[in-house]
């Protein structure tokens, strides 16, 4: 870690620390939203709304791979933050390690189960006669490249870690413009449609994983890819407390994905594309504010590992400020625009009717979602590794899934659409109480004092 990253963990002013770690991934995060966005946008030009429901179906698939990403990215860097905040660089180098070789051989293990299994993941998506063949395609492709998509959501997250904010942004943009670019190629030039999309993302994730490698090849990153760092024993524990209940909050979004597109696929396809456009466009809202809270856990991870409660707590009260402002502001433009968005995405008129009122709907959490990422993050980064799970098994899955059952017999479709509002809304509460109970009990460990240094502590997974 070079003396201007140290000076931005250590002293440099909140609003400035922040920012200097959470503008370039919420950058990172647009650029994402974008191509998810385009994807949409290009696969909805062929005019054809099974395609837009095929890849709608697919695409909890293709979030798990991401989730296994941020197992070893989220974990990892939360334990290398709080290992370079206690002074310990060694240990840090086989963290990353770990991190690189475990990524690389769980998307080989991922790439011949899912082609072994493809015919059960596909009636288990609630795919319909109509998309399963479109899902086949996609699926196919997508779980071809998951070592990629696994290495690069992973290291994403590792090179952060040591302040390398704007480098991660990079990779990404790197990434995602490369699929951007050969998406109207492929989908349209082609002919390919929804496999078109595929491939392009695969290769997108290819390219991100260059840029990363090449991230250390260069020689100035403090961590390590080298087979000599790679240990398990003292190192993968700690990674998995924390990267676990990360990778299972992704985990259980796609498998509520899954249940949720079996659900609307009574109500016919239009309601499941219809769905996954007003998703796809409420990923904007989600994933700035996402974005800030991910970009600030090294620094609430630095801040516990140096034992500096009073900075840690003033960077997660900016942060929670920084992303209501924005959370308010994205609400009320997507509330009273909803008509204009959606129809970005596709021109079928009964697709539009069915996707305005649902991203009017996802849009009633909106404003103090953020909270809930801040919150997640900052517990990740601290160790906490019981609080995380039990958040994580929340939102998604505990609170969303009574709720979806429950709604949908009270009140049909409309029931369905406030389910995921409803579910943000319980858990933000229960964010706060736990983060809210955590720091008091540790001021009051030494002796109330919120600047004081917290009691030494190891920089592994806490429960």
């Amino acid at each position: 870690m070079n003396q201007n990253s140290e000076s931005v963990f250590k002293d440099a002013p909140v609003p400035r620390a922040v920012a200097k770690m959470a503008i370039p991934t919420v950058l990172s995060m647009l650029v994402v939203v974008l191509y998810n966005m385009v994807d949409t946008f290009f696969v909805g030009q062929t005019g054809d709304a099974n395609q837009v429901a095929a890849v709608s179906v697919a695409t909890p698939v293709f979030l798990i791979l991401m989730a296994f990403g941020n197992m070893f990215g989220i974990g990892g860097s939360s334990l290398i933050s709080r290992m370079l905040g206690a002074n310990e660089g060694g240990r840090a180098k086989k963290v990353s390690a770990f991190c690189c070789y475990g990524a690389l051989l769980l998307g080989v293990v991922l790439v011949a189960a899912s082609l072994l299994a493809m015919p059960a993941i596909l009636k288990v998506i609630g795919t319909s006669e109509n998309t399963v063949g479109y899902a086949g395609d996609y699926l196919r492709y997508i779980v071809l490249g998951a070592p990629f998509i696994i290495f690069s959501n992973a290291f994403g997250n590792i090179i952060r870690a040591e302040g390398a904010a704007t480098a991660s942004m990079v990779g990404n943009m790197v990434g995602t413009v490369v699929n951007i670019v050969l998406d109207p190629i492929m989908i349209l030039g082609l002919g390919w449609g929804v496999k078109g999309a595929a491939i392009a993302t695969v290769i997108g994730n290819i390219a991100a994983s260059l840029f990363y490698l090449a991230f250390f090849l260069r020689g100035k990153s403090i961590l390590s890819l080298s087979p000599r760092h790679f240990a398990v024993r003292g190192i993968a524990g700690g990674v998995v407390a924390i990267g676990l209940p990360a990778s299972l909050n992704n985990i259980l979004m796609s498998v509520t994905n899954i249940l949720l597109n079996n659900f609307l696929v009574s109500y016919g396809d239009n309601a499941v594309a219809g769905m996954g456009v007003a998703m796809k466009a409420n990923m904007l809202v989600v994933f700035v504010q996402l974005g800030l809270a991910m970009g600030i856990q090294p620094l609430v991870g630095y801040a516990y590992g140096a034992k500096n409660i009073g900075r840690l707590r003033k960077v997660v009260n900016f942060s929670i400020l920084c992303t209501t402002v924005m959370g308010v502001i994205l609400t009320a433009v997507y509330f009273f625009a909803a008509d204009g968005i959606i129809s970005v995405f596709i021109a079928d008129t009964a697709v539009i009717e069915a996707g305005v009122p649902m991203l009017r709907a996802l849009m009633w959490s909106a404003p103090v979602l953020g909270v809930l990422f801040v919150l997640t993050n900052a517990l990740q980064a601290m160790g906490r590794a019981a609080a995380s799970l039990v958040l994580s098994i929340s939102r998604q899955g505990v609170i969303f899934v009574p709720c979806l059952f429950l709604f949908n017999a009270l009140f049909g479709l409309d029931g369905i659409i406030f389910t995921q509002p409803v579910a943000d809304l319980c858990s933000i509460v229960m964010a706060v109480v736990m983060y809210r109970y955590i720091t008091r009990k540790l001021a009051r460990l030494h002796g109330g004092e919120e600047g004081a240094p917290l009691r030494a502590a190891r920089p592994a997974a806490e429960g």
